[in-house]
């Protein structure tokens, strides 16, 4: 099984979980909704992980930055999408109500949420093999050269243009398939 993990203020039932589902198949791609709560959904994170199968992880954005936390936990292949190297400090400006992107619906995200993220930070990626890094350069919300640097040795495809969302995702399927079954 394939676990997605998404992004800040999204949900289990993105686009782009909708595109990976339609590639992978609905039964071999688990996109559960994240609690905002870091320590929740790290927690809940685990459980998944530690109760099923998951094949690799694809994270997108904060979910990226949560990917790598279990890729090196775990030994698990993680598919980092636009990641968040640093949420602790670029969601700072969203510290308040915020609306979920997918359902309309209203969260908190608190200070201390800001705090708890530093505890799963990685400052020192040591599986770098078990990385695909997919950057767009014309990412709006995040500066791709810290994830480059982040990930040095993690097997890279970084296009011209794009955006935060990440366009064109799917003429990556095939190699994220590649990658995840790569032994």
């Amino acid at each position: 099984m394939i676990l997605y993990l998404h992004g800040f203020a999204s949900c289990g039932n993105s686009t782009k979980t909708r595109l990976l589902k339609a590639y992978f198949g609905d039964g071999e791609l688990y996109s559960p909704d994240l609690p905002p709560d870091p320590v929740k959904a790290v927690a809940f994170i685990d459980t998944v992980i530690r109760e099923n199968d998951i094949e690799f992880i694809i994270g997108s954005s904060l979910g990226g930055f949560y990917a790598s936390y279990f890729c090196e936990k775990y030994g698990i292949k993680a598919v980092l999408i636009n990641p968040s190297t640093e949420p602790y400090s670029t969601l700072e400006p969203y510290v308040g109500t915020n609306r979920y992107w997918c359902s309309n619906k209203t969260f908190e995200w608190k200070r201390s949420y800001l705090k708890a993220l530093k505890k799963y930070s990685i400052t020192n990626v040591k599986l770098s093999s078990n990385y695909l890094l997919l950057l767009q350069k014309g990412d709006e919300l995040l500066d791709y050269k810290k994830a480059m640097a982040k990930y040095k040795g993690a097997t890279l495809s970084l296009e011209e243009g794009g955006n935060h969302r990440f366009e064109n995702l799917q003429a990556h399927l095939e190699t994220i398939r590649m990658f995840g079954e790569r032994r």
